[in-house]
């Protein structure tokens, strides 16, 4: 099990990393910038690779049940945004000037909690209920690019795509767990996002921002359990911040 004091290390490096490159990029002197064209056999490849790292932000999107409208005990369920962290490898198959077919399979490590704020004689009580995952993910996208510009070493492009999740740490199997809220293995996604794409001599470097929708209902009810019985339906949500670099 991994802790919260992890997931906030890896965040904050994360972080530092994003900033650094964008200092880098920033105060990259112009006179050089401009003198070169970088990576110009780039876009003729026919498959190219790289790396991703990535900083995904989770949380469900509830559905109460009937029940909820009835219970004595609990006022509110919510469940926060949380970062994790993911890395990926790039396989990249170019179909023409303006178009990529991406294949990046990650794995991602992310937490999601369920809040219940429970009606008490005094204060109301919170309860949280945290969802672990090890996630193997498997997104195909389509991307768009517009042409090149700014000397030849920058533009902005679109995605768009489907993803399956894998959860490796899975709770819907666990049978002597009781007080669990119980989440479904698999996950189907609709994902879509923007970046850019810096062209620097010896690799590219696209920050990215993509918004992940989960379709089906991961929720696997607990028998008699009362965190259970106020839910309906559970679908994942993310918003993934990343830094990919290609060559």
């Amino acid at each position: 099990m991994y802790s919260t004091n992890l997931w906030h290390l890896l965040y904050l490096h994360c972080r530092q990393i994003g900033i650094s490159i964008v200092f880098l990029w920033v105060f990259l002197p112009t006179s050089a910038w401009a003198q070169m064209h970088n990576l110009a056999k780039n876009d003729k490849k026919q498959i190219h690779f790289g790396i991703a790292f990535g900083v995904p932000i989770t949380r469900f999107d509830i559905t109460h049940s009937d029940s909820f409208l009835y219970h004595d005990s609990i006022k509110v369920v919510q469940s926060p945004n949380k970062p994790g962290f993911k890395v990926g490898i790039i396989s990249d198959l170019h179909l023409g000037d303006n178009a990529d077919m991406r294949f990046i399979p990650s794995l991602m490590f992310a937490e999601k909690d369920l809040i219940y704020t429970e009606i008490a004689p005094g204060p109301d009580v919170q309860i949280n209920k945290t969802i672990e995952s090890i996630i193997l993910s498997f997104p195909l996208s389509f991307k768009y690019k517009s042409d090149r510009f700014f000397n030849e070493n920058f533009r902005f492009y679109a995605v768009g795509g489907v993803r399956f999740d894998w959860d490796l740490g899975s709770n819907s199997k666990a049978r002597k767990a009781t007080d669990i809220v119980k989440i479904a293995p698999f996950d189907f996604l609709a994902e879509y996002g923007v970046g850019t794409e810096f062209y620097f001599p010896l690799f590219i470097l696209s920050p990215e921002i993509r918004i992940s929708n989960g379709i089906p209902n991961l929720f696997v009810p607990t028998e008699n359990l009362r965190y259970s019985d106020v839910l309906q339906r559970l679908k994942s949500r993310y918003i993934t911040f990343s830094i990919q670099f290609e060559g």
